[in-house]
C-alpha cells in the first residue's frame, strides 16, 4: 500500500485543531505570505490598541484630575499603575505564552483589555478608576510577548525585520492616541478615552478567533511550568513600596515620616530578596543569567533608563505644555503625534537597515538625537517663536531619535537566545516600564508640592535627557550583531 501524506492542516482562517504533524509544521515553518500579513495585521492592531491608550490618557490627565476631584499625584496613577501592572505581567505572559500557546495567550488579552476598558469608561471616583487601570494593564502587558511570538513563529528569516517593524506601529497609536484624547476631552469626557477601546476590541477577538491559527504549547516539565508566584509578588512589592513612598511625599509628607519610610524599606527588602530568589530560587521567573549576564544584564539597564526617560517624558509633554504654556488639551495632545511622525518617518528605514549597520550605530546616534529634543522641549521658546510650534519641532526630533534608537535596542540581544523571543520581549519591556513608573511616580510627587508645575516640569526633562547621556558609554557593552538571527 502506497505510504499517504500526512493529513493537510486546517485552513488558517479556521480556528480549529490542527493534527500533530500540521501543528508541528505550523510551529516551526515559516507561513505563507498573504497568511503572514493577515497574523500581522491581527497582531499589529493589539499593539495599536494599546499604544492609544498609553497616550490617549496622558492627554486626558488633567480632565480626569478636575472631573474626579483628584490630586495630580494620584492622577499620575492612572498611568503609572498601568505600567506596574505591565511590569509584572509582561515576563509571566511570555511564559505563559511560551507554555499554553501564543494564540491562547493573546485572545485571552484581548478579552481582558476590551472589558477593563468598558469598565474603566464607567467609573465615578479616582480609586476606582486606578483599580481598573491595574486590570486593564493585565490584557495590554500580555499583548507584547504573545504578539511577539506569533509573529516569530510565522516569518521564519524574516523574522527580526517583523519585530522591527513593531517600532512603526507604537508611533501610528502615537498619531491617533492623543488626536482622540483632546477630541474626547474638548467636545465630550475623558470616559470616551476608554470606551473607544470596546469596539476595537470586539473587531480584535473576533479576528484572533477566526484567523489565527493554533499554535503549539511547549509543554515540558511540572518543574518548567511552574509559576513563580514568590519572584513576581517581590517585584510587585519592590515597585509597590517604591511608588506609595513617592506619592506619599508628593501629599506633603516628609522623608521622616512612616508613610514615606515604610513603604521605602519594604521595597528595599524585596529587592534583597528578589535577587536573592533569581540566584537561588526554584525556577525563577526572570533567571539571573537573563538579569545579569553577558549581554542580558547591560541591556536590562539600558532599557531601564529609556524607560526612565524617554517613556516618562511622553507622558509628561502634554501636561507640560498645557501648565507651562497654556496650551489647549487638544493641541497638547497633537505634541505626541508630532513625535510619533517623527518616529515613523525613520523607523522602517532604521529596521530595514538593522543588518548592516548592527545595534550599537543606531542606539548611539538616536538616544543623542532623543536628548536633544528633550532639551529643546525643556528650554522653552525663544522670541518670536510660538510656543506650539517650538514644541511640535522639539517634538517631532524626540521622535525622530526613538525611530532611530528603537528597532535597534528591540532587537539587540534577541540573537543570544532565538528561542525565548516572547520572554526576552516581556523582559525588555518589564525593564522600560519599570523606568517609566520610577519617572512618572517622581515626577508628580514633585509637581505636586511645585507652586510652579511648568517650569519644574521642564527642569525634569533636563534630568531625563541626563538618563539618556548616561546610557551611551553603556552601548559599547552590548553584544554586536549584523544580519538575521
Amino acid at each position: 500500500m502506497p505510504r499517504q501524506s500526512p493529513p493537510a492542516a486546517t485552513d488558517p482562517n479556521s480556528g480549529s485543531a490542527l493534527p500533530t504533524g500540521a501543528i508541528e509544521a505550523s510551529a516551526t515553518a515559516p507561513a505563507a505570505l498573504p497568511r503572514r500579513r493577515l497574523v500581522f495585521g491581527i497582531v499589529a492592531m493589539a499593539l495599536f490598541m494599546a499604544s492609544v491608550d498609553q497616550t490617549v490618557v496622558a492627554t486626558a490627565l488633567v480632565a480626569i484630575q478636575s472631573d474626579l476631584g483628584a490630586g495630580i499625584e494620584w492622577s499620575g496613577w492612572t498611568i503609572t499603575v498601568y505600567s506596574l501592572g505591565q511590569v509584572i505581567v509582561l515576563p509571566l505572559a511570555g511564559k505563559f505564552a511560551d507554555m499554553f500557546g501564543r494564540k491562547r495567550v493573546f485572545l485571552t488579552a484581548a478579552v481582558i483589555f476590551t472589558v477593563a476598558s468598558l469598565c474603566c469608561g464607567l467609573v465615578d471616583n479616582i480609586a476606582l478608576l486606578v483599580v481598573l487601570r491595574a486590570i486593564q494593564s493585565v490584557g495590554g502587558g500580555a499583548f507584547l510577548p504573545s504578539a511577539s511570538g506569533i509573529v516569530a513563529d510565522h516569518f521564519g528569516p524574516n523574522r527580526d525585520r517583523a519585530l522591527g517593524m513593531f517600532t512603526s506601529i507604537f508611533p501610528i497609536g502615537g498619531i491617533v492616541g492623543p488626536i482622540i484624547g483632546g477630541v474626547f476631552v474638548s467636545y465630550w469626557s475623558w470616559r470616551g478615552i476608554f470606551l473607544v477601546n470596546v469596539p476595537l476590541g470586539v473587531a480584535l477577538i473576533i479576528m484572533t478567533v477566526i484567523f489565527i491559527p493554533r499554535d503549539r504549547a511547549a509543554g515540558g516539565s511540572a518543574q518548567r511550568n511552574r509559576i513563580d508566584v514568590y519572584g513576581l509578588a517581590l517585584l510587585a512589592g519592590l515597585i509597590l513600596g517604591l511608588m506609595l513612598g513617592v506619592t506619599h511625599l508628593g501629599g506633603g509628607g516628609s522623608v521622616l515620616s512612616i508613610g514615606f519610610l515604610l513603604p521605602e524599606v519594604l521595597a528595599v527588602i524585596a529587592l534583597v530578596l528578589f535577587v536573592r530568589h533569581a540566584k537561588h530560587g526554584r525556577s525563577p521567573f526572570i533567571p539571573i543569567r537573563l538579569l545579569t549576564g553577558k549581554g542580558f544584564g547591560v541591556m536590562n539597564l539600558i532599557n531601564l533608563l529609556h524607560g526612565c526617560a524617554a517613556i516618562g517624558f511622553g507622558a509628561l509633554v502634554p501636561l507640560y505644555a498645557e501648565t507651562r504654556y497654556g496650551i489647549s488639551t487638544l493641541e497638547a495632545g497633537t505634541l505626541l503625534t508630532a513625535r510619533a511622525i517623527g518616529m515613523i518617518l525613520v523607523a522602517s528605514l532604521a529596521t530595514f537597515a538593522l543588518r548592516r549597520t548592527g545595534s550599537r550605530l543606531p542606539m548611539l546616534i538616536g538616544f543623542s538625537v532623543l536628548a536633544v529634543g528633550m532639551v529643546t522641549t525643556a528650554l522653552g521658546a525663544p522670541p518670536g517663536i510660538s510656543p506650539y510650534l517650538w514644541l511640535s519641532i522639539a517634538s517631532a526630533v524626540s521622535g525622530v531619535g526613538m525611530g532611530i534608537a528603537l528597532p535597534a535596542s528591540n532587537n539587540a540581544i534577541l540573537q543570544l537566545a532565538p528561542d525565548a523571543v516572547a520572554g526576552i520581549s516581556g523582559m525588555r519591556a518589564m525593564f522600560r516600564q519599570g523606568g517609566s513608573i520610577l519617572s512618572i511616580s517622581v515626577a508628580t510627587a514633585v509637581l505636586a508640592a511645585s507652586t510652579s508645575p511648568g517650569n519644574t516640569l521642564g527642569h525634569v526633562f533636563l534630568v531625563f535627557s541626563g538618563l539618556l547621556i548616561l546610557v551611551l558609554p553603556l552601548l559599547i557593552r552590548v553584544p554586536e550583531h549584523r544580519g538575521s538571527w
